[in-house]
């Protein structure tokens, strides 16, 4: 760990907070920036071998804990929130990250609605499990801080498969109808919108026309191209860095807030180019 870590200046230092989808990707990235920064974290994952790596890295089970967690089934994510409270003796942060982007369906008359319920299962109810059993712990203590991650999906059509878009949107209508609930608790409840990622999740879906030799390279040269803010990549980091703001104390005073991480990219239409010279 940085000496910077170190510091009694860390954004969580005290913390303890819970990562569902931790052990890759984004949620790797802000199990790390959470851990850094002072937090105990659990990392809940059905990625077991990834997790315990993690867990490993970051200074063993003294700081990290990691749990077996598949969030479409309830009993896992309740089972999750109880090991992290028993564990480190309560629950502030519940980040609610896990998610799948579903098969690619190109016509509405060929969704399978069993992709569509794998899909709403993983990526609503999931949140919903994770909402759930997170404010079972933070209600008594009249504090805490819920995250969800949405995207940019949540805002605009195209993005991604009809069950994810959809998905995204209900995940944004979720945390705004729980904080207007919760905040009376001292819960706040906030999501973070994401514009496209370089992860094992989004990277295969890269048309098959920009794939070139370096798929990491390929990537950010396709959504870079597409991306409003030019000359900056959009890594895990960036994400992780938003979910912190939201988890510290920085913002004790936002709730209901959908924190769109994407350069403008929702807030633009540029097709018919009005700032071209």
């Amino acid at each position: 760990m940085s000496a910077a870590a170190g510091s009694s200046s860390r954004r969580l230092e005290s913390k303890v907070a819970l990562v569902t989808g931790g052990a890759a990707g984004i949620g790797e990235a802000i199990v790390r920036l959470f851990r850094e920064q002072g937090a105990k974290v659990c990392i809940a994952d059905i990625q077991d071998e990834a997790g315990q790596k993690i867990r490993d890295s970051l200074g063993g089970d003294q700081y990290v804990l990691f749990v077996h967690c598949d969030v479409s089934v309830e009993e896992d994510v309740s089972r999750a929130v109880d090991a992290t409270a028993e564990k480190f003796g309560t629950l502030d942060i519940m980040v609610n990250n896990a998610g799948i982007t579903g098969q690619k369906v190109t016509d509405i008359r060929n969704v399978d609605f069993v992709e569509v319920r794998k899909v709403i299962d993983i990526n609503l109810l999931g949140v919903f499990h994770g909402i759930k059993h997170a404010a079972r712990i933070m209600i008594p203590n009249k504090k805490g801080s819920i995250i969800s991650l949405a995207s940019v999906a949540s805002a605009i059509g195209g993005m991604g498969p009809h069950s994810y878009t959809a998905s995204k949107h209900a995940v944004v209508g979720l945390t705004k109808s729980v904080a207007a609930e919760l905040g009376k608790h001292g819960i706040r409840v906030n999501c973070v919108s994401p514009y496209a990622v370089p992860t094992d999740l989004s990277m295969p879906h890269l048309p098959q026309g920009e794939r070139k030799d370096d798929a990491l390279k390929d990537f950010l040269a396709f959504v870079g191209g597409e991306a409003n803010l030019k000359g900056v990549d959009l890594l895990p980091k960036d994400i992780a860095q938003a979910v912190l703001y939201l988890a510290s104390d920085e913002a004790r005073y936002v709730s209901a807030l959908n924190l769109m991480v994407d350069g403008g990219f929702t807030s633009v239409n540029l097709n018919l180019r009005p700032f071209d010279d």
